[in-house]
């Protein structure tokens, strides 16, 4: 009867969301910008590798282009979300990532490919604030975790639209550029001739990039709602924005829970992100890949990429992940779902290192996924019932900088890490006469199962500093005495 009753609840908690229009057009315009950003993820990784005659470190300037804003603007742009109304800040952002896009068109240099990366990044750091701050005013107190929950879905949706139905999506969309031309109207068929580079021609994911940036646009524009923090009209001076930095910091140090589960944060994904440089890696290792691709047919076209598939996988538990957070919010407390969700995070990557055979790791790298999306909608809630709304743009902007921190540190030090083992076993197996191939342990691995620990370890600092037990007694004694 509980059971029901919980479904019950967590169906009407999406069923009020959604019933809001302002939600709904939030909703669907992160949704669609969030496939044009997948889309020319595939796209700007060759063309970099490309242009830099096959350099690895060249295709990882891209990574480290999108975290060197954070790292340089983060308290600014927190202040600023701070002191302006979210949704007009939004819609700069959704302006300027439309142009900087479209800018990619004409550019054939490498310098200037950052350039724009790093620009669309720092516009991109004022629009997810404020997104996160706007949620908790458009929807009740009692259905922010299921917002947060469906917002997650949301991103993770995109990222597995935008993986798996690339090639249809640009495909439909030369199929209605050809159908435009071929009216055969003199004005249509003008503009769409000068336009035909970029409409019909290899960067043309850049093009349809920046339409879905023209749909969040329309849609936020069209959200009607006052969303000017407590202190918007103290101006913008830049006393009051290093004044707001340093409230910022002071909040932190004082907020002892706030400082620990940015901490577990910061090294759950240093431990985590060694998924992306060394565990797409690892997979091309890993046997029974094509069994798998004759069992599934459907997925038979992702299987040309090991790393798509796994890629795929994630994606998937990300999305079931997020889809479980507002019913297990109601059964498990926020603190203790999210020290929870680390250490099976971590175990996930244990078990994704420790066995060969490709249809395991999927399986893991599925739960790995749904445990990144109940860790991250859990933390973001936490932050929405822990923060006062002056200062909650400056502590998203906070946790934003911890996680691309934390990933850029993985990138730097566990590919290198990998490396070093790899090289090593090999003068070892070299030493003692035997085949590499031959070697369960190998480089990739045990750089995967010391990553793993450092996620654990992540979860055992989690349930310590955020006291979760302790909250949970406070909340029973709650609903006692009423």
């Amino acid at each position: 009867m509980m059971a029901r009753d919980t479904e019950s609840r967590d169906r009407a908690a999406f069923r009020r969301i959604l019933g809001d229009g302002r939600f709904r057009r939030l909703w669907a315009g992160q949704f669609v910008s969030g496939i044009g950003d997948w889309l020319i993820v595939g796209l700007l990784i060759p063309m970099v590798s490309t242009l830099s005659g096959g350099s690895s470190f060249a295709v990882a300037g891209i990574m480290i282009a999108k975290i060197i804003p954070s790292l340089v603007l983060s308290s600014v742009t927190g202040a600023l979300v701070d002191r302006f109304d979210r949704r007009k800040t939004m819609l700069a952002a959704d302006i300027a990532r439309m142009v900087l896009v479209l800018a990619l068109l004409a550019t054939n240099s490498l310098p200037a490919i950052y350039l724009v990366v790093l620009l669309m990044e720092a516009a991109s750091l004022f629009y997810v604030p404020a997104r996160n701050a706007l949620v908790p005013v458009l929807v009740d107190e009692d259905d922010v975790t299921a917002a947060n929950g469906l917002m997650y879905t949301t991103q993770q949706a995109a990222m597995l639209v935008g993986l798996t139905a690339s090639g249809a999506i640009m495909a439909g969309f030369e199929t209605i550029v050809h159908a435009v031309t071929d009216a055969n109207l003199p004005v249509v068929r003008y503009f769409v001739g000068l336009a035909s580079p970029a409409l019909l021609g290899s960067r043309a994911g850049f093009f349809l990039d920046s339409l879905t940036f023209v749909f969040s646009l329309s849609m936020v524009a069209a959200i009607h709602v006052s969303a000017k923090p407590v202190n918007a009209g103290e101006g913008s001076s830049m006393r009051l924005l290093g004044r707001d930095a340093l409230d910022s910091f002071r909040f932190l140090r004082a907020h002892r829970e706030l400082r620990g589960l940015l901490v577990t944060i910061f090294l759950a994904i240093l431990g985590g992100g060694a998924i992306i440089p060394v565990g797409l890696d690892y997979v091309k290792t890993l046997v029974g890949r094509e069994a798998l691709a004759r069992q599934i047919p459907w997925l038979q076209q992702l299987t040309g990429s090991p790393q798509t598939f796994v890629l795929v996988f994630m994606a998937t538990g990300m999305v079931l992940g997020a889809l479980l957070v507002p019913r297990l919010s109601r059964a498990v407390p926020i603190r203790g779902l999210f020290a929870g969700s680390v250490a099976l995070f971590g175990l996930a990557m244990l078990g994704f290192a420790s066995f060969d055979q490709y249809a395991l790791a999927g399986v893991f790298a599925a739960l790995a996924g749904t445990c990144i999306a109940t860790l991250t909608v859990a933390g973001n809630s936490y932050v929405v019932h822990t923060t006062d709304d002056a200062i909650r743009g400056r502590v998203f902007t906070a946790m934003e900088s911890v996680i691309r921190v934390a990933l850029l540190l993985s990138m730097v030090v566990m590919a290198p890490l990998n490396d070093l083992i790899g090289s090593f076993l090999l003068r070892v197996v070299k030493q003692q006469g035997l085949a590499p191939h031959a070697i369960a342990l190998t480089g990739p691995r045990i750089t995967l199962q010391i990553s793993a620990g450092i996620v654990l370890l992540a979860a055992v600092y989690g349930f310590v500093s955020l006291r979760w037990r302790e909250a949970e007694a406070h909340s029973t004694e709650g609903q006692s005495d009423e």
